[in-house]
């Protein structure tokens, strides 16, 4: 979901000063250091590319340093902690790829494949002060 998220930011004409995702992990039996797939695409396009897998105060630094005027997090399971939170003026606009707040809690993902649900999708919210469901249209 990264991947198509950062094209589609790249085709709506944003400028992407740079791409937070994991550290390149090994894969298959040879264990070959690979980068995740928003890092590759990243590298592709000549963006700069943060590793991490965590939020900190160094990371937090690397991010401060590309000056955003606003984050997109996409496909993150962790927590972005205040002093991150507060690095962009327009703060955070986060992208899950479940149907939050209708499946929130400890199945966010697998909500959707139960009988009621008649269809999947993805919900964005802005994160600022804080976290709101809100369109971000409307913040």
């Amino acid at each position: 979901m990264a991947v198509p998220s950062l094209n589609a930011l790249i085709a709506a004409g944003f400028e992407i000063v740079a791409v937070l995702t994991r550290p390149d992990a090994p894969i298959g039996r040879k264990r070959v250091l690979t980068p995740s797939p928003v890092a590759a695409r990243a590298a592709e396009l000549g963006i700069d590319v943060i590793h991490a897998t965590r939020v900190d105060e160094a990371v937090t630094a690397k991010i401060a340093a590309t000056k955003p005027d606003v984050a997109a997090i996409v496909a993150y399971g962790g927590l972005i902690p205040r002093p991150a939170l507060d690095v962009p003026p327009n703060g955070w606009i986060n992208l899950h790829f479940s149907l939050l707040p209708a499946w929130r809690g400890a199945a966010p993902c697998s909500g959707p494949s139960w009988p009621a649900t008649t269809s999947p999708g993805q919900s964005p919210s802005c994160w600022k002060k804080v976290w709101t469901p809100a369109r971000c249209s409307e913040r």
